[in-house]
């Protein structure tokens, strides 16, 4: 009966086709196209619109590609397939770079048509166009931080036939006018958005003030550090801000977090469910009940299509859900960043005052007395995740320094005294070469999800992507103050990141310097998206990666020093020490060691700090000026 009924629809649709007007047939409406009235009727259908401008929101780091995260010497990528990462010697132009204008054409399509439309709710159509403003502003500043000026279209265009093409050309704007422009639009849309901490994945009046934010900030810093790189300029501001706007964007920075800080956003505030500050700071990452710091994520949901592998690819591989994981490696570079619990900043003590090796029970003895957020963020040696110890060294050392090791994960091999093999490595390495081990000596702990099956394929997690959150705020605002000369007030900001933390004695005043700014937020922030416009802003990375090759001893210099070079990612591995009879039998110790595939060097030239604006552009365009030092 369904075959009958089925070819007799088809028939009577042919047959209905074969009487029609010819003049009629291409003005047959579609029963599966919504035409724009109809798409924007109904709030469920106009959502499901903005979903799909949501999901194609542009940031740096995502879940999408665990690379993002393996770069500028703050970690080491474990796959032998993307070894280029430590072995060039430097970035193309191109790097980073993003020219995205038919994501702003849909954006400004979305907006037209939901200002024409006529059926909805007025509050739901003041929401969605507020939302739609959001979601532009917010790409327009992520264009803004690869790019400098771009364009700024807010209109959908339309090219005729026979028309003029120079009528759709559109100059670079200044850098600071698109700067102006992410803050002007928050400004003018947060009171359309709901002041509500509970709304992470849409747009909300938080959203909207930490992202204006964050742009007031960036401004500032451009502003204030320009002159470091006088040539990063353009004559006609595409590129570069006049240092005489530099205090009143941190004025405007300082107001904005306030207002967050201050509760008129919404109920957000620090994470602090966990009475342990290591489990706290893991937790801000992973807790989607009633977690009060996330601003803005892109979310994930088991069961719904929208899942990540994240936790798959980078999970600790021994033992893991399908034998899968150990990608990202924290470097040492990183790690010994993060400073003493009395404020101090010191390399990790693996040698006494002449050089000879310190032991210790346990290999976690190593980190005692750091800063929490370190454990949270990076896998140590010695240490468990989901309950199971990692099992990271990388040989034996024999009471003659001789090593005894092996090329296999777990490997095993008679020591002296005895024929019967004894494990001699790691099963989770360090190996030099070996991928999916711990080739720095750590494996990364932020994001990983300890819930059964989000490391396995079947399965996935759904742990969101945290866009924006609230110790950033305190971060901006403290920045803002600092540079606002008011040292007091940035000392309070971030005295509360640090508390939070797991610090007890705070920072004074006298101790707020530049340094302490930039280290706060490479250590509150790390694998967050931050660094590289970090560097960039500050006018740093052509400083911190200028392309020389690093040294051990200077890698255990000037730590905390925002100028610090970091070119190389730098490995620490475990070593027991093997001697009958000795008091240190038994015990650990550990040697700074460069990964045997990382040959390159981080080089970023003045060139880098804007990304290239492809040929095929300005042969289309040719009011677009081409980037400096290029």
């Amino acid at each position: 009966m369904n075959k009958i009924i089925k070819l007799t629809t088809i028939s009577l649709l042919l047959g209905s086709s074969a009487c029609m007007k010819d003049k009629d047939f291409l003005n047959v409406p579609s029963n599966s196209i919504l035409t724009n009235e109809q798409a924007f009727s109904e709030p469920s259908q106009v959502l499901s619109i903005l979903a799909d401008l949501y999901n194609r929101q542009l940031d740096f780091t995502n879940f999408d590609s665990w690379q993002s995260f393996a770069d500028f010497s703050e970690s080491f990528p474990s796959q032998n397939d993307q070894e280029f990462f430590v072995k060039r010697t430097g970035w193309g132009f191109g790097e980073w770079g993003t020219w995205d204008y038919g994501y702003i054409r849909d954006v400004n399509l979305f907006l037209e048509r939901a200002t024409a439309a006529t059926k909805l709710e007025e509050s739901d159509k003041s929401r969605f166009i507020a939302e739609g403003r959001f979601l532009r502003a917010n790409f327009y500043f992520e264009m803004t931080k690869r790019m400098g000026g771009v364009p700024l279209i807010l209109k959908s265009l339309y090219y005729e036939l026979g028309s003029d093409p120079a009528s759709l050309q559109f100059p670079r704007a200044k850098e600071s006018e698109m700067y102006d422009f992410v803050i002007a639009e928050a400004e003018a849309i947060k009171d359309q958005l709901p002041a509500n901490a509970t709304i992470k994945s849409r747009a909300t009046k938080g959203a909207a003030l930490a992202m204006a934010a964050r742009a007031a900030v960036y401004a500032g810093s451009i502003a204030r550090y320009g002159n470091v790189t006088p040539s990063v300029t353009l004559p006609g501001g595409e590129v570069g801000i006049p240092a005489d706007k530099a205090d009143a964007y941190y004025e405007k920075a300082l107001s904005l977090a306030k207002d967050i800080i201050n509760g008129s956003a919404g109920a957000y505030a620090l994470y602090k469910a966990k009475p342990d500050p290591v489990e706290n700071f893991t937790y801000i990452f992973l807790d989607k009940g009633t977690n009060p710091e996330p601003i803005f994520t892109e979310d994930y949901r088991l069961r719904s299509g929208k899942v990540h592998y994240f936790t798959g690819w980078n999970q600790p591989r021994y033992g893991a859900e399908e034998e899968e994981g150990g990608r990202i490696n924290p470097s040492l570079n990183l790690v010994q960043a993060f400073e003493k619990l009395d404020n101090t900043f010191a390399p990790l003590p693996i040698t006494d005052g002449g050089g000879n090796p310190i032991f210790y029970n346990n290999p976690t003895d190593l980190f005692a007395g750091r800063d929490p957020r370190l454990a949270a963020t990076v896998i140590l040696p010695g240490s468990s995740f989901k309950n199971r110890p990692v099992d990271i060294w990388a040989g034996v050392q024999l009471n003659n320094g001789t090593i005894v090791s092996g090329d296999d994960r777990g490997a095993q091999k008679p020591l002296p005294g005895s024929a019967t093999p004894v494990q001699v490595v790691g099963f989770d390495g360090p190996i030099n070469a070996k991928e999916f081990t711990a080739q720095s000596g750590f494996y990364i702990r932020k994001y990983l999800d300890p819930t059964p099956g989000a490391g396995s394929r079947g399965t996935n997690s759904e742990v969101p992507f945290i866009r924006y959150r609230f110790a950033e705020v305190l971060l901006n605002a403290a920045e803002a103050a600092f540079e606002l000369n008011r040292k007091d007030e940035a000392a309070g900001y971030l005295n509360e990141v640090r508390k939070r933390a797991g610090f007890t004695i705070d920072l004074t005043a006298a101790q707020i310097t530049f340094d302490r700014i930039v280290h706060e937020r490479r250590v509150e922030l790390a694998f967050e998206g931050h660094i590289l416009f970090d560097m960039k802003r500050w006018r740093l990375a052509h400083q911190v990666w200028d392309g020389n090759r690093m040294t051990a001893a200077e890698l255990v210099t000037n730590i905390g020093k925002a100028n610090k070079r970091s070119t190389q990612p730098w490995a620490l591995w475990p070593y027991k020490y093997h001697a009958p009879g000795d008091p240190n039998h038994g015990k650990w110790l550990f040697k700074i060691v460069l990964p045997a595939l990382v040959t390159g060097t981080n080089n970023f030239q003045l060139g880098n700090y804007y990304s290239f604006i492809s040929d095929e552009v300005r042969a289309s365009n040719p009011k677009i000026v081409r980037q400096p030092n290029q």
